[in-house]
């Protein structure tokens, strides 16, 4: 299996100032790429550029400025131009399939926050022995940077990289060959129905409460945007003032993110503990959470209809902050890696078909909380009926499998 870990690292100031200058250095590497293929399609008879040209050119750009540019890894300096080459890619892919195209677009210093290093020994190197939870990580540039590491590596580290969020830095190692730790059957299935109301309702009629992380936060947070926003845009960027209160944002922000995640792992991690198989919807979170289009008056030019944008508007900020993509994402993974079973079936009217007589209708579904069925008059939670045709729908998969 493929699986990537996580470590925070501990740099000296020394290091952390190579750190920022090593990110630095390398979006400008990214933007003047970016505009050499923009220069050279606009005015050079709509020539393209590509990632074999743009690398060709690194040995002299290398030399010509040894300073910034040569004191870094090459490969690393390669992995930053197949980003480029990435994005343009998939620009070109949108464009064909006719969608939003999203031109590739320059970086700001404090927008980078990612160098990857293609190879363990090419320009970096992860020294640690088994049984060392205090080890080191080699980048070239910057020296020995002391990282903690909190849990065993396993297989064999592919790619390295170097991440900031804040004022925190932090190593992504991407392993494969990592030996799965299956954990024992427990010869039990369930079926789980996300909600808003309660995070996840599984067949059994248990509830896992939403912490509503952002909800929670709200307060304080709204009160460190409106101090960032009373800094007028002549100054912004400027003054130590205005930085200390943008660190401020970025790092509540930072906090409710790793709650969340914390929370997901946990809770997925109960999940594949408890059952060999989990049922769960497929759910599109990027078009459920889609604003609605306008609506044209049509008896008013230049005017609009209520179309519900702000009660959306609610609901979206709850979906976002429930999660929904990345817990299953981690539930998936952690399945995999305990030799469990994840199933996901189609969402379509789960909490408008009864399980007891197979009635589909919209007036089943009474209120948010409670369902009832308008031809058998079977009554019961709309969560848990919504986890329990989960689980029978999962079960016909499990049967045309077999």
């Amino acid at each position: 299996m493929i699986r990537a870990y996580k470590f925070l690292l501990r740099p000296t100031k020394g290091q952390a100032a190579a750190l920022a200058d090593m990110l630095r250095d390398h979006c400008s590497l990214y933007n003047a790429a970016l505009q050499e293929r923009r220069d050279a399609y606009r005015h050079v008879s709509k020539t393209t550029v590509r990632y074999g040209d743009q690398s060709a050119q690194l040995k002299a750009i290398r030399t010509f400025d040894p300073e910034r540019q040569g004191r870094w890894s090459f490969s690393s300096q390669q992995a930053t131009l197949r980003r480029l080459d990435k994005a343009f890619a998939a620009f070109f892919r949108r464009v064909k399939a006719g969608e939003k195209p999203g031109y590739p677009r320059f970086k700001g210093v404090g927008h980078f926050d990612s160098v990857m290093f293609p190879k363990d020994g090419d320009g970096c190197r992860w020294d640690s022995t088994p049984h060392d939870r205090q080890t080191r990580v080699r980048l070239q540039g910057v020296g020995h940077v002391r990282v903690h590491q909190h849990r065993l590596v396993q297989g064999r580290v592919k790619t390295v990289t170097v991440k900031r969020e804040g004022r925190r830095w932090y190593v992504v190692l991407a392993c494969d060959n990592v030996p799965a730790e299956e954990l024992p059957p427990t010869g039990a299935i369930v079926g789980i129905d996300m909600g808003v109301a309660h995070f996840l309702t599984t067949s059994d009629g248990e509830h896992v409460a939403n912490p509503r992380f952002l909800k929670a936060m709200a307060g304080e947070l709204a009160e460190a945007q409106r101090h960032l926003a009373t800094f007028p845009k002549r100054t912004r960027q400027r003054t130590k003032r205005h930085r200390a209160a943008a660190r401020k944002v970025a790092k509540l922000h930072a906090k409710i993110r790793r709650r969340r995640l914390d929370f997901h792992h946990k809770t997925a991690r109960a999940l594949v503990r408890d059952f060999d198989v989990i049922a769960h919807e497929r759910l599109n979170t990027a078009g459920m959470t889609k604003s609605p289009h306008p609506k044209a008056a049509p008896d008013t030019p230049g005017s609009f209809l209520l179309n519900g944008a702000t009660a959306k508007a609610g609901l979206n900020r709850s979906i976002l902050d429930a999660g929904w993509a990345q817990f299953l994402g981690i539930l998936a993974n952690k399945a995999e890696s305990a030799g469990r079973f994840v199933i996901p079936v189609d969402a379509r009217n789960t909490s408008r078909t009864c399980p007891d007589c197979g009635h589909v209708a919209r007036g089943n579904r009474v209120t948010q909380a409670t369902f009832r069925c308008t031809a058998c008059g079977f009554a019961a939670n709309a969560d848990h009926v919504g986890a329990t045709n989960v689980l029978n729908r999962a079960g016909l998969v499990l049967c045309d499998v077999a």
